[in-house]
């Protein structure tokens, strides 16, 4: 007699399940999908910090706009230099920035120069006030100095018509300097994407409120609203929707309406409550919805009307890893920016990690670096934070790192090399 078991859908805690997508080719999907949004607004410099650059910006000047010098010293005709012994120069006047030397540089005479200030005619190297020796109205000049040094070329950061800065570019400090180097005040740049969010579950209660049994605190829209905070983006919070299909999909088309981006914690498991994957499907269309990883394999994209939508999984701690690897990656895209792989560095675990293999796994760990003999070797070491459980977010306030166990690894033992993930890489 046969006995036929019965089927069932893989779980969370199964470690391999065929219909689970491969995280790089989930995080492809996604990224060959999106494209940057069209919009755009102009924005005085100071409050474009943070913002992609819209179009192409060409300076209309040189920058540094004159030859000038790069140190405290004295301006001098380069050919003069001794080829041996030393040499007196007539200091015949002073060059300051802003205050340039005026008159006519002879032969034999020399002009004592501030940083940044312009190179008087018929001067072209520049010697350090500390490599001079003083003798009454004149300096001693010996033969270690070497013709043009200490002097900065006009154009020589950049050129009139040269390129400054390119559509995608991000605006960091050093952008915003360079905007105002080459006289830009206003720069045009793509307008902020706007992100919907809100948490499904009949257990959640706001912060502040007297929990009942059964019940506990929205944690994850706290996360989520840090998380995106960070990146810029404009937020649309909208709370807390029950588990009803109706309300569900009533949150789903108002959310469309008002975004770009649409996300959700919880609800699209397999649970006969979980009505997130099923309402998606009802008036959208679900790209995929589960990935091998852990934590966080029930993940679910797709789009509803003109809004992209990514249904991240209920517990905390899945919520803030398929962020990070997914959703931060797909929204920095849809604000202009390409994307980069994060930085990976390997690191010497010094706790032992259980691992089978089946999917990838982001466990949380504390990085710390070793103090070598050598100082050209640069060593790390790396400890789990404690319990890896999905729903202890502690395990992520503790953490400085994601230790990365690929899908086909298996345990890792102390000693054993290990990839890692450093947290300042991504948030």
């Amino acid at each position: 007699m046969t006995t036929i078991s019965p089927k069932h859908d893989p779980s969370c805690m199964d470690d391999y399940d065929p219909n689970s997508l491969d995280a790089k080719q989930a995080l492809q999907q996604i990224l060959t999908r999106l494209q940057p949004i069209a919009k755009t607004e102009v924005l005085p410099i100071r409050d474009a910090l943070g913002r992609i650059i819209a179009e192409e910006i060409r300076s209309k000047i040189d920058v540094p706009g004159h030859t000038n010098s790069a140190m405290d010293g004295y301006a001098i005709d380069g050919a003069e230099l001794p080829s041996q012994g030393q040499q007196a120069f007539v200091v015949a006047g002073t060059a300051w920035a802003g205050r340039p030397y005026l008159g006519n540089v002879k032969s034999g005479e020399c002009i004592r120069i501030m940083t940044g200030a312009a190179m008087p005619e018929n001067t072209d190297t520049v010697i350090m006030q500390e490599h001079v020796q003083k003798d009454g109205g004149n300096i001693l000049v010996d033969n270690t100095n070497k013709l043009g040094q200490n002097v900065r070329q006009a154009g020589e950061d950049i050129a009139t018509g040269e390129i400054t800065l390119t559509r995608g570019n991000f605006i960091s400090p050093a952008e915003l300097g360079l905007l105002a180097s080459v006289g830009i005040s206003e720069v045009r740049v793509l307008k902020k994407i706007r992100i919907a969010f809100f948490s499904t579950g009949d257990e959640l209660q706001p912060v502040g409120s007297v929990l009942e049994k059964g019940q506990i605190y929205d944690s994850n829209r706290y996360t989520l609203y840090g998380m995106l905070a960070r990146l810029g983006v404009e937020i649309i919070d909208m709370g807390v929707i029950k588990d009803k299909k109706d309300a569900i999909k009533q949150a789903f088309n108002k959310a469309a309406l008002c975004a770009d981006v649409v996300i959700t914690s919880g609800g699209v498991s397999v649970g006969d409550a979980d009505f997130v994957k099923e309402t998606l499907e009802s008036i959208g269309e679900v790209n995929f919805w589960k990935v091998a990883m852990k934590p966080g394999r029930p993940l679910a994209f797709g789009k509803i009307k003109d809004a992209w939508f990514f249904g991240l999984p209920g517990n905390p701690v899945s919520v803030m890893v398929t962020f990070y690897m997914f959703v931060q990656p797909a929204l920095k895209k849809m604000m202009g920016s390409a994307y980069h792989e994060p930085l990976i560095i390997n690191a010497t675990s010094n706790t032992q990690l259980r691992k089978r293999p089946g999917r990838i796994e982001y466990q949380r760990g504390v990085l710390t670096r070793i103090e070598h003999s050598d100082p050209t070797v640069c060593n790390y070491e790396v400890i789990k934070t404690g319990a890896q459980g999905s729903g202890i977010l502690r395990s992520m306030s503790n953490a400085n790192c994601f230790i990365i166990l690929p899908t086909d690894s298996s345990d890792v033992e102390i000693g054993d090399s290990v990839q890692v993930l450093p947290f300042e890489a991504i948030v």
